[in-house]
């Protein structure tokens, strides 16, 4: 390997280990900041981790689009980190030994994993659409877009309606179990940990793409498996630090929360490329992509209403099975067929 490639997974390497230490910070303040302001860890898990662990997808989608010119590192990214954040319960499985965490987990995740399917649903087909919707187009935007920007919000209305008796709930519960820390001082120190995210995230395409061209990959590839599981460490490194504190919804909260946050940051993508519509300007292999994340949330659903115990190979269960498979089916075929 030349002194090249070695330097180029060297910074890839920083970038890695300042997101994996800034997403432990992020589970550890996240946590005080629910205890503290009465929120639940499930709504806290959605809405303030799941945006602040997707930053590194936001910003280097906004890098890629803009500075570094590669929209298939931008769309793979996205949706590299939609299926990548999914495979993440096959950890979490594997973790829990005394039994499934889909038996564990509140089934009020079946609603934001319905609208996970909803939006990575839509997304997808439009990836397959996008040049028979030039007709619709909004100057440079694609027809989508606004389409993307209402369901979103329509899920973190919906969601929040369905949370509100449990936040009352939770706020009845008045116990401090962080008195030697302010909520001062926690938001201060999750605000650094999430400019770290935002830090490492922003030289995250530039680095891929010469990546990229060092090791002769294509960019699709590049931006759905390596980009993508990296940005999506903060998930990761939260879900796990989570479940470590005996926080499991916060933890699920986070990672469907962040797939659907993923789609609203492909609007977002969109409007800051002006060439055209974003979708119109990628490899239609992303189409893969999505429609592995829509099958996987599927699959959840399944566990979280079926609720299975049953444990089949290596501590896990056969929803994370097919989890794991799908996974490993998805990352063929863009090895296979990116561009």
């Amino acid at each position: 390997m030349s002194i090249e490639a070695l330097l180029i997974w060297f910074e890839f390497a920083v970038c890695a280990l300042l997101i994996g230490i800034a997403g432990a910070t992020l589970s550890r303040y996240a946590d005080i900041i629910s205890d503290k302001t009465g929120f639940s860890r499930g709504w806290i898990g959605l809405i303030l981790l799941a945006t602040v662990t997707s930053l590194p997808e936001l910003i280097t989608g906004i890098s890629s689009v803009t500075l570094a010119d590669v929209p298939n590192i931008a769309v793979g990214d996205v949706f590299g980190s939609c299926v990548f954040n999914l495979v993440i319960l096959v950890i979490l499985d594997f973790m829990l030994r005394e039994e499934s965490v889909y038996r564990r987990a509140s089934q009020g995740h079946i609603l934001s994993a319905g609208f996970g399917v909803v939006l990575i649903g839509f997304a997808g087909l439009n990836v397959l659409l996008a040049d028979r919707t030039a007709a619709f187009d909004i100057g440079h935007i694609g027809p989508y877009t606004p389409v993307i920007v209402l369901l979103y919000l329509i899920a973190m209305r919906a969601i929040f309606v369905y949370e509100r008796t449990q936040l009352k709930e939770f706020a009845e519960q008045m116990a401090d179990r962080h008195p030697e820390i302010t909520l001062r001082t926690a938001i201060t120190r999750y605000v650094f940990a999430a400019c770290m995210v935002v830090a490492a995230g922003a030289f995250l395409p530039f680095i891929a793409a010469h990546l990229a061209q060092v090791m002769g990959w294509q960019n699709t590839f590049v931006g759905t498996l390596l980009v993508a599981g990296v940005t999506s460490l903060p998930e990761l490194v939260v879900t796990i630090a989570a479940l470590r504190i005996g926080a499991l919804d916060m933890a699920i909260a986070n990672l469907l929360g962040s797939n659907l946050f993923n789609i609203a940051i492909l609007a977002i993508d969109d409007l800051l490329f002006f060439k055209g519509p974003l979708l119109s300007h990628v490899s239609l292999t992303h189409a893969m992509s999505a429609m592995s994340a829509v099958v996987m949330t599927g699959v959840i659903v399944i566990g979280l209403v079926y609720r299975p115990n049953t444990r089949l190979f290596v501590g896990v269960g056969w929803i994370s099975l097919g989890l794991f498979t799908f996974y490993l089916l998805n990352s063929y075929v863009i090895y296979l067929h990116g561009e």
